[in-house]
């Protein structure tokens, strides 16, 4: 009997020793507009699931040989995307709970009717479509949100790109701002890689952490016996930066003495190394960045006004964390791939919106402090807001308002049924647990709040299952 068929024909690979079984669902899945690849073996299917890329796996799991859960493993290694649906005789819940734990997507019982197993694999297909389209939207949500190095979603953000893009290819100067974590050293490196000077140097310093004597050599270079301890003569690093770009972090740390020096070297386009006599050309775009401000700086006598508009040719201030939450989750989720020692680790809802409301006096610094912490601390695969350190829970900043809190889940890319999950889960949360009042708030019945409990159960079970499944595959 023909069914309904899909809206796009897909490969499903049909695994059976049972040449009439194979025949018969190759014709039933041929008459749904699909492409069928067969096997008589485990052996024989991945070896056509090497050459091909089945879009589904149907098989049994009974077979001369390596089993059909055997199957599910090697296509987990293979193919982690192509989901596999199991076939197993009435009466063997043993074999398909092996087979959850072991990844399969789902299982039929045998004698089946044609529409159960058809309606099976099709579930699978469309979570396999899914998937793929999700990860499409990822990557271009990702692209949208990233350059470099850098990423936002922010306007605050998406207009340093903007600027970035305008600028990568100029000489003139960039003076940064921001606070101390805001990621000025990312934002010069971003600008550096992206324009006309990527293929030679990038040199950073921090003019803070060297002293200012050692800090003139540093930039300018001496000669051999400039100073007691100079026993051979040193390249600077204006020099080393030839061609390419210096980056002065902390610029607004640098004394005035040297300072006036670093004046002469911009205006003048030459350098000379302590102690020597002679100057050398160089051709270096000077990026610089600062947490303090300038202006007054200049006002309490402290930088020079006439460095200050040299370096100033482009600002670029990056705003604090605290004024960009829409970019605290994928930074937190950035962070959690950087850090964490094995796939499969996320935070919840509750976590992202958690660290979305925390004040980040430390910036972007401080988050990924927070994330490699709460990786150490937490065992599971699911972050959750318990897991996170004392100062989110403490801290976590001012309430928002419910439009502040729709924008933030927007930002993050949330399901309607992920905006719902978490909507339900704070009503839950002020009213103590208390169904009865819950359910009259969100204006539903008591029995739809029982049975999102028990899907959400559900749910959390096959998950465990299926972890369960993958460490003991591992071991």
């Amino acid at each position: 009997m023909r069914m309904e068929p899909t809206p796009e024909p897909r490969t499903i690979l049909i695994v059976d020793d049972d040449v009439a079984m194979r025949d018969m669902l190759a014709g039933l899945f041929r008459d749904q507009g699909h492409e069928v690849l067969t096997a008589g073996s485990v052996d024989e299917a991945l070896e056509i699931a090497g050459n091909a890329e089945p879009d589904a796996v149907l098989s049994d799991i009974r077979m001369p040989g390596r089993s059909g859960i055997e199957l599910v493993g090697a296509m987990r290694s293979l193919r982690p995307d192509t989901p596999v649906v199991l076939m197993t005789a009435f009466g063997s819940i043993d074999s398909a709970v092996e087979a959850m734990r072991a990844g399969a997507y789902d299982y039929v019982t045998k004698p089946f009717e044609p529409e159960a197993v058809v309606l099976t694999v099709e579930r699978a297909l469309e979570r396999r479509a899914l998937a793929e389209e999700n990860a499409l939207l990822r990557r271009a949500v990702d692209r949208a949100s990233s350059f470099g190095d850098l990423l936002g979603r922010s306007e605050a953000m998406r207009e340093i790109f903007a600027l970035i893009r305008r600028i990568a290819h100029s000489r003139a100067s960039v003076l940064i701002t921001g606070e101390s974590g805001t990621g000025k050293e990312v934002v010069a490196r971003t600008i550096h890689y992206h324009g006309s000077r990527a293929r030679r140097p990038f040199v950073p310093i921090n003019c803070t952490a060297i002293p200012e004597g050692l800090l003139e050599s540093e930039l300018f270079g001496h000669v051999r016996g400039a100073f007691t301890g100079a026993h051979t003569t040193k390249r600077g690093l204006f020099e080393k930066a030839h061609g390419g770009t210096l980056f002065l972090d902390e610029i607004g740390d640098m004394t005035l003495g040297l300072q006036g020096k670093l004046l002469r070297v911009l205006q003048d386009g030459e350098v000379r190394p302590v102690g020597g006599n002679q100057s050398l050309k160089v051709d270096v775009r000077i990026i610089s960045a600062t947490n303090k401000d300038l202006r007054c700086e200049m006002e309490a006598g402290r930088f020079r006004e006439d460095l200050f508009y040299r370096l100033n040719v482009i600002p670029i201030h990056i705003p604090p964390l605290r004024e960009r939450q829409e970019d605290v989750p994928l930074l937190a989720e950035a962070f959690l791939r950087k850090h964490s020692d094995r796939p499969g680790r996320a935070f919840s809802a509750a976590a992202l919106e958690r660290l979305a409301t925390c004040p980040w006096k430390g910036n972007a610094r401080e988050l990924e402090n927070v994330v490699e912490r709460a990786l150490a601390l937490c065992d599971a695969d699911l972050i959750d807001v318990d897991d996170l350190p004392a100062e989110c829970l403490e801290g976590g900043g001012s309430p928002r308002t419910p439009e502040a809190r729709v924008r933030g889940a927007a930002a993050r890319q949330l399901t309607l049924q992920e905006l719902e999950d978490l909507y339900i889960d704070e009503i839950l949360r002020l009213t103590g647990g208390n169904k009865v009042r819950a359910a009259r708030i969100l204006g539903i019945d008591r029995k739809t709040l029982y049975r999102r409990a028990e899907r959400r159960a559900r749910e959390a079970e096959r998950q465990r299952t299926a972890s369960e499944g993958a460490e003991e595959l591992a071991s």
